[in-house]
């Protein structure tokens, strides 16, 4: 362990303070704060040369984001257990039979989840909640079935206390699933977000339309394009976190994301940028992963002692890294002025996109050829990612999507663009789209949508009414009236608020184009 400096200390110390006497905090987003600052002061990662003038450097200068994994990783970022073979055999360790009937069922998932670590300290995956229950609901009427589910959900979203937490429905249809989707549009929580995955050979139009109508009334669930999705990453996928694809049983060690409009600032044109300063910056970032991913399976000692690699509900060889990037557009849109060419959009030129595609395959290219530690679940390389953001990015454009305030006047060349990039981003990407309320007399509209944007390639689209209180944030869901009570000075349950009131003051995620 290398040694710091004691102006570090002290600097860390006063942050410690300042938590403490934060007026905000709830005594949960204190304990997790502190812990933070704790393992900033550790240095044991063999970090790669050229690392720390790209990391940490001031927000608009910051070409690397490591997205607050600490200094000296204790578990993988992302952990996705086998709720089915927990459910199937208990657990020694919670000291828990099978699961008999819907009440078991709900009570043991409810157990497990509280001690599922991430890096939220909350379970960023619980489950794939029609299939896993489904089979408990046999013996139980629908009134009963509701009610136990509105109790389940409600449990969730009052102790997970961050909505980085995803369950799954899809793409049979069930009649859990029904029922869930029932429950979640009564409830209307921002926890635990829902994806169904859809594939119009197996989902009936009636269920994906319940879906849609459920979307518009809380938010979720979000639409992945299953066939897309099992191609990439086999049947046993899931969607976690925030659209996180990842392996069932397994999950993620890192996520680490380049911040691309900053490395185009870097560049002279878009020459040096492509054969220059992206290859450079690449390869520190995947070096700087490496490190971290070598550090968690070889001295953490996470996969030797937690109960979930003992008990078999995660394996360590069906875990990946995450190559993560934001900032496309940015990038794009900086490169061309750097031409002269100022004029010239993502999003609205195809000299534009047509670079943006360029900058993608370059990006791909070097992942693919990266030999990644540990990774065997996906070939030997990292997967990429299209990171969402974070609540202190100021001007800097989530993933691969268009800026907001420069969308395109109509929805189909919005998604047009947005079909060139998806493909890319097996570990997640998506986009967001407001509705006009009028569209809840026409959920066939947006199920005609769907079926040809996931035609064309697109991977994963979320919607949600304009006048809605609880809404996409980026891949997270926050309810305005909770970040206007934030904002008064309140104190509110989950940390993900103080994350959408950033993105709605730096983002501007208040003012996407509604459809």
């Amino acid at each position: 362990m290398r040694d710091i400096s004691m102006d570090r200390v002290n600097s860390t110390r006063d942050q410690m303070l300042e938590t403490v006497k934060s007026p905000t905090l709830t005594h949960e987003q204190k304990v997790a704060t502190m812990a933070n600052l704790a393992d900033s002061l550790l240095e044991v990662l063999d970090l790669p040369e050229g690392l720390d003038e790209l990391l940490n450097a001031p927000i608009d200068k910051q070409c690397i984001c490591d997205l607050s994994e600490g200094h000296a990783p204790l578990r993988p970022r992302y952990i996705i257990p086998d709720y089915e073979k927990f459910l199937r055999e208990g657990s020694s360790f919670l000291r828990l039979e099978p699961a008999h009937d819907l009440l078991e069922a709900m009570n043991n998932l409810l157990i497990i989840y509280k001690n599922v670590p991430s890096v939220t300290n909350f379970p960023v995956y619980v489950g794939a909640l029609d299939k896993l229950l489904d089979p408990y609901m046999k013996d139980v009427d629908d009134e009963t079935a509701l009610k136990l589910t509105k109790m389940f959900l409600i449990h969730m979203d009052r102790t997970i206390l961050d909505s980085f937490c995803h369950s799954n429905i899809g793409p049979e249809a069930t009649r859990a699933g029904r029922i869930i989707m029932k429950a979640v549009a009564e409830t209307c929580d921002t926890v635990p977000n829902v994806t169904m995955k859809y594939d119009p050979d197996i989902t009936p139009d009636d269920f994906a339309i319940q879906g849609i109508e459920t979307t518009l009334k809380s938010a979720k669930p979000s639409f992945a394009n299953h066939k897309m999705f099992v191609n990439d990453l086999g049947e046993d996928y899931v969607i976690a976190s925030c659209y996180n694809g990842l392996k069932y049983g397994g999950g993620s060690y890192t996520l680490v994301r380049l911040i691309l409009g900053n490395i185009a600032k870097r560049a002279k044109n878009i020459e040096d940028f492509k054969k220059n300063v992206l290859p450079y910056v690449l390869d520190i970032q995947a070096r700087y992963m490496d490190a971290r991913v070598k550090f968690i399976v070889e001295e953490s000692g996470f996969f030797e002692n937690n109960f979930l690699a003992k008990e078999g509900l995660i394996h360590r060889e069906k875990f990946t890294g995450m190559y993560g990037l934001v900032g496309l557009a940015d990038a794009v849109n900086i490169l061309m002025e750097k031409e002269g060419k100022k004029g010239v959009r993502f999003g609205h030129s195809k000299e534009a996109d047509d670079l943006g595609v360029e900058i993608m395959d370059i990006i791909n290219d070097f992942n693919n050829n990266h030999e990644a530690p540990y990774c065997e679940a996906t070939g030997g390389h990292y997967l990429l990612h299209a990171q969402v953001g974070i609540a202190s990015d100021i001007d800097v454009t989530p993933g691969t999507r268009i800026p907001i305030g420069e969308e395109p006047d109509e929805m189909i060349d919005h998604l047009r663009v947005l079909s060139r990039f998806h493909k890319y981003f097996p570990a997640g990407t998506g986009d967001i789209f407001p509705i006009d309320t009028t569209v809840h007399k026409n959920t066939d509209y947006l199920l005609d949508i769907i079926k040809g944007a996931f035609k064309d390639g697109l991977r994963y689209l979320s919607f949600y009414a304009s006048d809605s209180d609880v809404i996409r944030i980026t891949g997270y869901l926050v309810k305005k009236s909770e970040i206007e009570k934030l904002e008064n000075g309140e104190n509110v349950m989950q940390d993900t608020t103080a994350l959408g009131m950033g993105a709605k003051h730096n983002g501007h995620i208040l003012e996407r184009k509604v459809r």
